[in-house]
């Protein structure tokens, strides 16, 4: 495998903001979930296709997300992912958001699980998914 990118780049829109041209807060985890399912496709398990080949899915169990600074639109943003905490069926993803001159926007820690298709319950992440997330987090 070759080496997966940590940081993903999104420009601000005008869907992104509010009134003022200032990005709207709950878009923060718009981005973050957006760089999330992109480090997953470089990772190779697409999540509709993870999904059906595997049976499992990802569900955010909790967020905890700090801002620092507004992005303003057309920024282009820099948001970053990092695997904090790896378990056999979730983890812990650490997130920052920063402008494209390095000014830290927003940092949090998102929680997720892997759960069965079928019943909603926890299952273990399939093994070549474990070992491509193991493999990201020593490189």
């Amino acid at each position: 495998m070759s080496a997966v990118p940590s940081s993903w780049r999104y420009r601000v829109y005008w869907e992104h903001t509010d009134a003022g041209g200032v990005v709207y807060h709950a878009r923060y985890l718009n981005f973050m979930e957006r760089a999330r399912s992109d480090w997953l496709l470089a990772l190779g398990f697409p999540q509709v296709g993870l999904r059906e080949r595997t049976g499992c899915l990802f569900v955010v169990t909790s967020v905890q997300l700090d801002f620092r600074q507004p992005a303003r639109l057309e920024d282009e943003l820099a948001v970053d992912v990092a695997v904090e905490q790896l378990r056999a069926a979730s983890m812990r993803i650490g997130q920052q958001v920063h402008r494209q001159d390095g000014l830290l926007l927003a940092c949090g820690q998102v929680a997720i699980a892997c759960l069965s298709a079928a019943n909603f319950r926890p299952t273990r992440m399939p093994r070549e998914l474990h070992a491509a997330i193991r493999q990201f987090q020593g490189n």
